[in-house]
């Protein structure tokens, strides 16, 4: 499990969340997300605190809030959706600024922005905090199935690979004055797209060969055993928790 490529959304640092070891961060984030996916629509109030907790995160992360806010760019298609909802969902309709909108509708485009984002700015703090050669090894601690972390190990590792195979393609024929500049250029991406696939399945033959010549027999070797002792947990689920006792009352209120 070597795959030690960094990544874009990692943001080096020694604080308290970054030492913690990965399972457990996983498991709060995933325990967070359920909470918040379970929390009522109606419950304002409970979204705004979550917001809280994870700006607390944040900071105990160290990791600047413009940091995570351009990350959430991610969201924009979701965005979009969630607008269109109040013009195209049906129901009881109410006018915001002479417009009519559905009520049903913007009721479940609130539902979308604050779940997805809160959602997704979770994710964005594991990563932020969290190498991916870590997340790998968390996966793997969790049990999940072999078979899935080696796919998520080779895709992160040779991901750069093809991405550079890609951009020697894309050097290549703008070398020799190509510019896609319509549709009749689109059968020339096309070959280029499996010309691509042809090269990475043969790289994939390849290395999957040499990884049986070296004894490979199913399951790759653990390097390094990750543990986590019963105060971490407590530090890492506390997360969940807070935000588990935010539901409930959300839920009785």
């Amino acid at each position: 499990m070597g795959a030690g490529h960094a990544h874009r959304l990692y943001r080096p640092g020694h604080s308290p969340v970054h030492a913690l070891p990965p399972h457990t961060k996983l498991a709060a984030v995933l325990g967070f997300v359920v909470v918040v996916v379970s929390t009522p629509r109606t419950a304002m109030w409970a979204f705004a605190l979550y917001a809280v907790l994870l700006a607390a995160v944040a900071q105990h992360a160290r990791v600047p809030a413009s940091f995570v806010l351009r990350r959430l760019l991610i969201e924009v298609p979701f965005v979009a959706f969630a607008v269109l909802l109040p013009f195209v969902a049906e129901g009881d309709r109410v006018d915001v600024l002479g417009l009519p909108l559905s009520v049903p509708g913007l009721w479940g485009a609130w539902n979308v922005l604050a779940k997805g984002t809160l959602g997704v700015a979770a994710s964005v703090l594991l990563a932020a905090t969290t190498e991916l050669r870590e997340l790998l090894l968390g996966l793997q601690r969790l049990r999940l199935p072999p078979l899935l972390v080696q796919i998520a190990s080779f895709m992160i590792r040779y991901g750069d690979v093809v991405t550079d195979e890609l951009r020697r393609m894309r050097i290549a024929r703008r070398s020799r004055g190509f510019e896609a500049r319509g549709v009749r250029h689109w059968g020339v991406l096309a070959k280029s797209a499996g010309a691509l696939f042809i090269r990475a399945y043969e790289r994939g033959e390849r290395v999957h060969l040499a990884m049986v010549s070296r004894g490979y027999d199913g399951s790759m070797p653990v390097i390094d055993e990750v543990t986590a002792s019963g105060a971490q947990w407590t530090r890492a689920l506390a997360l969940p928790t807070s935000a588990l006792v935010v539901c409930l009352l959300g839920r009785v209120l």
